[in-house]
């Protein structure tokens, strides 16, 4: 049985940690949800597991982000729900805050082939969990130099 990760951020810290986790994690276009009512977003993933080097393995995944503001999007195409995006990190930005103390700033998803996701948070509010068996691939993340 797998061990699965649940990680909570909630410092820059910590989402350094979570953002690891996450590299070259795939999800489907239509399985990003953005609920400004109940302030949060939400995406579901099929992450490589990179803590378990013995095996060549994918893990469903949920990634919450809470005290969302409000949320932008460039370079990803919503008019198909079915399209796949890579996740290659997550990064959060505060220099555009008031003071140093001011917990908010963005959260910014970075997809492969330029793609962005920014979220405006009051404050970083992040939680991962997994939600299924691993299950092993034969394809394998790949990363070009230069």
């Amino acid at each position: 049985m797998t061990q699965a990760l649940k990680l909570r951020a909630e410092s820059r810290d910590d989402l350094v940690v979570i953002s690891s986790a996450l590299q070259d994690a795939i999800l489907k276009v239509g399985e990003i949800r953005y609920d400004g009512k109940g302030r949060y977003l939400s995406l579901r993933l099929s992450r490589f597991r990179y803590e378990d080097d013995t095996a060549n393995e994918r893990i469903q995944t949920g990634l919450r982000i809470d005290s969302v503001l409000g949320v932008k999007s460039r370079g990803i195409d919503r008019a198909d729900p079915e399209a796949y995006a890579v996740l290659l990190s997550a990064i959060f930005d505060n220099k555009d805050t008031i003071s140093a103390e001011d917990p908010g700033g963005v959260i910014r998803l970075v997809f492969a082939g330029g793609g962005e996701i920014d979220v405006q948070v009051e404050c970083v509010d992040v939680t991962l969990a997994d939600i299924s068996e691993a299950r092993k691939t034969d394809k394998l993340p790949i990363h070009y130099d230069g």
